[in-house]
């Protein structure tokens, strides 16, 4: 019986622990600015909504890679919104958005994302997909898992397949997704 119970409070108290881990948004501004190299990642707060965002927009992939998609340009936003201005607890899913910029459409038939990271192919599926041909942009949105992307963070070498088309990650892409998974976690306080 005692043992059942000392389980019961020790439950009880890690469960206590992962509740009190948050952080506030000064305390993620503070954060940041350690990160300042990484000058893409913004932490932002409406309060006519009391909604805080905390997104990260990358430079473009290289030049040869969008003229083999057919391309004229591709960069992606990730990141995430959340109640209030105390991050609660780390999300679960994050969006990627990848924004397409292309004399015409070229993922509207074929929008389908698979990661290629160490020896692991991961199928994320195909895209939430808006094109606007007047202004030659195309959005593909995805929802990534937490787990998805710190193993993408995690590594050096990841390549994707975008429909038919193939991108690597640069270093400096794979860097601000790290570092908006660190900032993500109210547990990491680094």
């Amino acid at each position: 019986m005692k043992k059942l119970l000392f389980a019961a409070f020790a439950v009880a108290a890690l469960s206590s622990i992962v509740v009190c881990q948050s952080r506030s948004n000064a305390e993620m501004e503070l954060q940041l600015r350690s990160l300042r190299a990484d000058k893409n990642i913004t932490l932002t707060f409406d309060a006519g909504s009391n909604m805080s965002k905390l997104m990260a927009v990358a430079d473009n992939f290289p030049e040869a890679e969008a003229s083999r998609a057919n391309v004229r340009a591709m960069n992606f936003a990730i990141g995430f919104l959340y109640l209030g201005q105390t991050l609660e607890r780390a999300p679960d899913t994050i969006l990627l958005t990848f924004w397409v910029l292309s004399k015409k459409p070229q993922f509207g038939e074929n929008n389908s994302m698979t990661v290629f990271v160490a020896d692991e192919a991961i199928e994320i599926g195909d895209s939430r997909y808006t094109a606007r041909p007047r202004d030659g942009m195309e959005y593909l949105n995805f929802n990534l898992t937490r787990e998805v992307l710190t193993k993408i963070a995690a590594n050096s070498n990841v390549r994707f397949r975008l429909g038919t088309a193939e991108f690597k990650f640069t270093n400096d892409q794979l860097r601000m997704i790290a570092n908006l998974m660190l900032l993500s976690d109210p547990a990491n306080k680094k």
